[in-house]
């Protein structure tokens, strides 16, 4: 390693369900180590993680089995940088209003935000969208994605389509509704890279 130079960024990947690799490949491209967590042993020696889109209760289910989530939420409040998108904001909020096939199982929570699984709709009712981050507009996607319906005091939006928050931050802790990884749109990555001390 040359000198000032620094070390590569090793970034989890939950890798249980959903749009892992293209996760994996946005991190790859910007430099950083995707590695893919399945257990919660591989939380370790990470300098931060992501919790993809998918299928929020097939994700919580299949986390159950290695009591993966809770080890996720002990790295939030140990500091470390999370990105959550569509399915990976559900597991982080809070509150969900239509929780359904989550009762009875682990989630990551204290992200203090109010969500509606599949609020905008099916999976026939997806759509690409710009939204508006920091003023600057990027297109994504949203794919049977959640509503965030309430964005408490402890947090703040980072992004808006049609007045709508669909990006929000709390502390080191990165949710959007919608899928930058779909449509190639670093920014969210970028900003979870720059979380790390």
């Amino acid at each position: 390693m040359t000198a000032g130079a620094h070390p590569t960024r090793r970034i989890g990947v939950l890798a249980l369900q959903g749009a892992v690799s293209e996760h994996a490949s946005m991190l790859s491209a910007l430099g950083a180590e995707p590695v893919l967590v399945r257990r919660p042993e591989q939380l370790d020696g990470l300098d931060a993680l992501v919790v993809p889109g998918g299928e929020s209760s097939a994700v919580a289910r299949m986390a159950a089995r290695v009591d993966l989530l809770p080890a996720v939420r002990g790295c939030i409040d140990a500091g470390m940088p999370v990105l959550g998108t569509c399915a990976g904001l559900i597991l982080l909020a809070e509150r969900v209003v239509d929780a359904g096939a989550l009762d009875g199982f682990d989630r990551i929570g204290g992200l203090d935000v109010t969500v509606r699984r599949n609020g905008y709709g099916g999976q026939l009712a997806s759509f690409e969208a710009d939204v508006e981050l920091d003023t600057s507009p990027m297109h994504v996607a949203f794919i049977r994605a959640p509503i965030i319906e309430h964005v408490g005091a402890d947090a703040r939006v980072l992004a808006t389509h049609d007045s709508r928050p669909v990006a929000v931050q709390q502390a080191r802790v990165l949710a959007a509704a919608f899928h930058p990884e779909i449509t190639g749109v670093d920014r969210l990555h970028r900003m979870l890279l720059s979380l790390i001390d």
